[in-house]
């Protein structure tokens, strides 16, 4: 292992950072991380919003070597082709050392919170999700423009910037971007005798329908549909409604109740009539996050919702063709509820005594092709279209190529529309899951799930 690098514990997990993506702003599967955020920003970077950075740009000539600090979240694999792309901009950049810093997803978050609390935060921190934005208005991340002569953004798909863009100013760079749409697998829909939905013209209603027709021309353990419901479904069905996501840019809710009490309804119906699997399956489901757990991922669903970089692991656990298309109602008034979101954010602290090695060092793994190289993929498709050409002149496997060609297709209609949660945005997925739970064994109504929505949401970012 390159000596340069610290393990902050000896588990190392790869996670699947569409386990991570949210437009709304909350992580899966770390919401209690979000919790503890909370607790330790509060104390720590409302006090650290008041310092400054250590001084101006610094010359990396003269003076002897600058070392700024790097952290991100991952596994031995994905230190070794980090490290590899540092390796190469510590040698088209001397006088810069970068001394690297890595831990699992899960416990990521929080190391981050003691250290930015305590002073002593990395010079550049990948983030993701609602993070950027509860350092960002704390205080605790640079303002990019400072650092626009080393860092050229122009270069970056302007819809995925929105990504790191909140309070009027630009505190993340995207490592790159997936998309949330649908999932279809192609062999359960040849099995029920079925053709595959046109997904530039599909309704919410045919979607229904569709998952009924198919449930009932498949064996009795295969289903027409996972039960859809998830934050981020709700976040883009609430768009196609009514032009506005789950918050409003001044971080306020802009969900009716009676918009997200059709949607409770729209899954009721599609359970009720046989189209997705019981409330005990659903419930059960719910706790198993990874893509081969899944129904798609076991090859018994023909239609899910999720993220495109989960589209080689649920294609590899079924050993099934399976598709990403357009979401049902995406084609309506308000345009499309898709859109491009980043797989991490690179951030640079406002304590950075070294701004410029920081900026150089994100300049040069988001825009050249030698950290490319290297990293691949591996932290989404580049949102520097430069760099996709040229991984894609390279070869990519056949997953791989699925995904990054339905990105180019989202990103010739998807209008850039992003707003990052609020604080307090990361308890949505936990509310959103707990209503489904009582919508599906019938504790609420949708109606009382709707208003319970929008009371507890309410509360949560208030």
């Amino acid at each position: 292992m390159n000596p340069r690098v610290t393990i902050y514990t000896g588990v190392n997990m790869r996670v699947d950072d569409d386990a991570l993506e949210r437009r709304d702003g909350v992580e899966m599967g770390i919401v209690t991380n979000a919790r503890s955020l909370g607790v330790l920003t509060l104390a720590g970077l409302v006090a650290l919003a008041g310092c400054s950075r250590g001084g101006a740009a610094e010359s990396t000539g003269d003076e002897g070597d600058v070392t700024i600090r790097f952290s991100w979240w991952g596994n031995d694999e994905r230190a070794d082709i980090t490290n590899a792309a540092v390796d190469a901009f510590e040698e088209a950049t001397p006088g810069i050392v970068v001394e690297t810093e890595f831990i699992d997803f899960n416990s990521y978050f929080d190391r981050i919170a003691t250290a930015t609390a305590g002073g002593d935060a990395p010079d550049v921190i990948t983030m993701g999700g609602a993070y950027p934005r509860e350092y960002g208005d704390r205080g605790a991340l640079l303002d990019l423009a400072e650092v626009s002569q080393w860092l050229d953004l122009s270069v970056i798909d302007e819809s995925a910037l929105a990504n790191g863009y909140f309070s009027q100013t630009q505190y993340g760079v995207p490592t790159g971007a997936n998309t949330f749409g649908a999932i279809l697998n192609t062999d359960v829909f040849a099995e029920a005798g079925v053709p595959l939905p046109d997904d530039e013209s599909w309704t919410w209603q045919e979607y229904v329908d569709l998952a009924v027709q198919l449930s009932a021309a498949t064996d009795a353990d295969t289903y027409g549909a996972e039960d859809p419901t998830a934050a981020d479904m709700l976040d883009a069905y609430l768009y196609q409604r009514t032009g506005q996501g789950l918050y409003t840019e001044e971080g306020a809710l802009a969900a009716p109740a009676e918009t997200v009490t059709d949607w409770f309804a729209l899954t009721t119906e599609l359970r009720v009539n046989g189209g997705s699997p019981s409330a005990s399956l659903t419930s059960e489901l719910s706790t198993q996050t990874a893509p081969e757990q899944s129904l798609l991922g076991q090859g018994r669903a023909a239609i899910g919702v999720g993220w495109s970089n989960s589209i080689g692991a649920l294609r590899d656990a079924s050993g099934d063709d399976i598709v990403l298309a357009r979401l049902p109602g995406d084609t309506g008034e308000h345009g499309s509820g898709m859109w491009l979101q980043a797989s991490q954010l690179y951030t640079v602290s406002s304590t950075t005594e070294h701004p410029e090695a920081a900026a150089r060092l994100v300049d040069f793994l988001v825009s050249t092709t030698e950290a490319a190289e290297h990293i691949g993929t591996d932290r989404g498709i580049p949102s520097n279209p430069e760099i996709r050409e040229f991984l894609a002149g390279e070869g990519l496997e056949e997953n791989t190529q699925i995904e990054f060609d339905f990105i180019e297709r989202v990103s010739g209609f998807v209008d850039g529309h992003f707003v990052i949660g609020p604080t307090g945005s990361t308890e949505t997925a936990l509310i959103v899951d707990r209503l489904n739970d009582q919508v599906l064994f019938e504790q609420l109504t949708p109606e009382q799930a709707g208003q319970q929505f929008v009371d507890d949401v309410t509360e949560a970012i208030s």
